[in-house]
């Protein structure tokens, strides 16, 4: 998830490092800058390399063109998974909201976004501090009650509101919506899932059809 009034030099400087290494580096580069094997992020993810890295380009490229069109006006969180973007935060007006979403979509790789801005001024410090305090709850909640693989499903919170990303089967949907409802201080839990006929043994990065 990439925000655009963070900043992010050493981020960039891992980007940077990462796309002058080998391919199976560029594909993990996600990994990489998180401090986590690369090799690893790959067995795991079931994305393919190339689309693990692409959506880490489009989170950056997304944020640079928002600040760039939109200034202060809006506080965007911008998260993509399997070319599928998610904002998440606030703008100030309707207008500023679709500017965003518009921005966003011009990026060549991006199929799809899903504009989940709210129309308000930006959030204080503690309503983003709870966020990240129940997304480590649902994470760990996902990892304690064992019912799919937790790296499997990717947890976005903006105000209390919990966002499920990921290439799941249904079941493995159902499951996390119900793991993620049970935490105390989820106003509700949002899926923007893909989904896939059957959990695969190896990296998946296109969906069933719906």
């Amino acid at each position: 998830m990439t925000c655009t009034h963070a900043a992010r030099p050493l981020h960039l400087a891992a980007l940077s490092l990462a796309l002058t290494l080998t391919p199976l580096l560029q594909g993990c580069f996600p990994i990489v800058a998180a401090g986590v094997g690369s090799a690893a992020m790959v067995a795991i993810d079931r994305r393919q390399p190339e689309i693990m890295i692409g959506d880490e380009r489009i989170e950056l490229t997304a944020s640079q063109r928002i600040s760039v069109q939109v200034k202060d006006q809006a506080h965007v969180n911008v998260t993509a998974f399997n070319q599928t973007v998610l904002l998440t935060g606030e703008a100030i007006s309707a207008k500023i909201k679709a500017d965003v979403e518009k921005v966003v979509a011009e990026i060549p790789q991006v199929k799809s976004v899903v504009n989940e801005l709210q129309v308000t001024g930006p959030s204080s410090f503690s309503a983003r501090s709870n966020d990240t305090y129940l997304t480590g709850r649902v994470k760990a909640s996902f990892l304690t009650t064992n019912k799919f693989a937790a790296n499997d499903v990717k947890v976005v919170c903006e105000d209390s509101v919990i966002y499920l990303l990921g290439l799941v089967t249904r079941k493995e949907a159902d499951d996390a919506t119900e793991i993620a409802r049970a935490i105390s201080g989820v106003k509700k839990v949002v899926r923007v899932f893909e989904y896939i006929a059957a959990a695969p043994n190896a990296p998946v990065s296109e969906p069933a059809k719906k």
